[in-house]
């Protein structure tokens, strides 16, 4: 099917205004069940049978994802997953470096961000968790070998649902021009982040993915995204059809906003305080500029100080992947590395996890 036809305005309009019905309602019920959000965190993955006395709309919640379990499709899932293990390490750095300052130069989809205060004075704790979420999904045989992806994408999931319930009831300043919160064309924005926006990272070092490999990761995230709710409908099925579909959301929404500035900021001050490469950390707004590129770096106010050659730091890259994995690189040993270095920073290994309430 040539999805083309569908990237116009006024069907991204409608796709503004559209939530995710089936996590909503679970959401709107754990609200007031903090205990089942305590046990739900505590599983290692989705029970085959879930407890007699879970609410109605906490089981079909959760029977969705096991309906899924059958359907895994396991050959685009292996090559995705093969593609990872080999480029994994470049793939967290373009998330870091590309997708997520990406995102926040998307003005309306930063309102949302910006009112999670843990985003701005937790940033290592939320960059950790979405490394974690990351790895999560990269695991060999995650969702057909091993179920606990799953219940992560159901986490995932259930924090985008429960952001929505308190924007709704707390936002006061929520200005209904911004479309509704974590909405579909967002989600799917976000999706593009961290898909096609890594590969374009890639490319701009000099590490220029097959025309399969792009193929392959726009296929992988098709699946991902329909476990997170979106709209797979519009999803790009061709590298193409995922060009058009960003140049047109990024026509729509890049621009200027104090809450993409603050979460930039955040981000590049958190980068110069942490990474431990002293060549990084000094030049990491330049960094970030040059790969979001010129009209995105002015909409959340940086700019490069040094002009980056992508080459050159594709290949400063390379050699410090090789110093941390070898020459064997292998999903093994970009998670014991990224293990290693939460332990040290957090005293523990991050994981996604559902927000638990105390009861007033």
């Amino acid at each position: 099917m040539n999805k083309l036809r569908l990237y116009k305005d006024e069907n991204l309009d409608l796709l503004r205004r559209q939530k995710d019905e089936l996590a909503d309602n679970a959401a709107a019920v754990l609200i007031h069940h903090p205990k089942i959000c305590e046990l739900i965190n505590s599983w290692e993955e989705i029970p085959e049978e879930l407890p007699h006395d879970f609410p109605e709309e906490i089981q079909a919640y959760f029977d969705f994802f096991k309906s899924k379990y059958s359907k895994a499709p396991i050959q685009i899932l292996k090559k995705g997953q093969d593609f990872f293990a080999r480029k994994g390490d470049i793939y967290l750095a373009m998330l870091g470096f590309y997708s997520l300052p990406y995102c926040y130069a998307f003005a309306d989809g930063a309102q949302v961000l910006i009112r999670s205060k843990r985003i701005i004075e937790n940033i290592g704790e939320r960059l950790g968790e979405t490394g974690s979420f990351l790895l999560s999904l990269f695991e060999p045989g995650a969702f057909y070998d091993d179920k606990k992806a799953f219940l992560v994408c159901a986490k995932v999931r259930l924090i985008h649902a429960f952001s929505r319930c308190f924007i709704k009831k707390y936002a006061a300043d929520w200005d209904v021009r911004f479309g509704e919160p974590i909405n579909q064309e967002d989600l799917i924005g976000t999706n593009l982040a961290f898909s096609l926006m890594v590969l374009r990272g890639m490319r701009k070092l000099g590490q220029e993915p097959t025309p399969f490999e792009a193929l392959n990761v726009l296929r992988y995230w098709a699946w991902i995204g329909d476990l997170l709710g979106l709209n797979v409908g519009y999803w790009p099925e061709t590298p193409k059809e995922s060009f058009e579909l960003e140049r047109l959301i990024r026509k729509r929404h890049l621009k200027h906003s104090d809450a993409g500035e603050k979460l930039t900021r955040a981000l590049i001050n958190f980068y110069q305080d942490t990474i431990p490469e002293p060549a990084l950390a000094k030049e990491a707004e330049s960094i970030v500029s040059f790969f979001i590129g010129d009209e995105a770096s002015k909409a959340v106010a940086i700019k490069q100080g040094i002009k980056i050659d992508g080459n050159i730091l594709g290949l400063f890259l390379k050699i410090m992947g090789l110093r941390s994995y070898g020459a064997g690189k292998s999903y093994n040993g970009i998670y014991s590395e990224f293990r290693k270095g939460q332990l040290e920073q957090f005293g523990k290994v991050l994981q996604v996890q559902v927000p638990v309430l105390s009861r007033s």
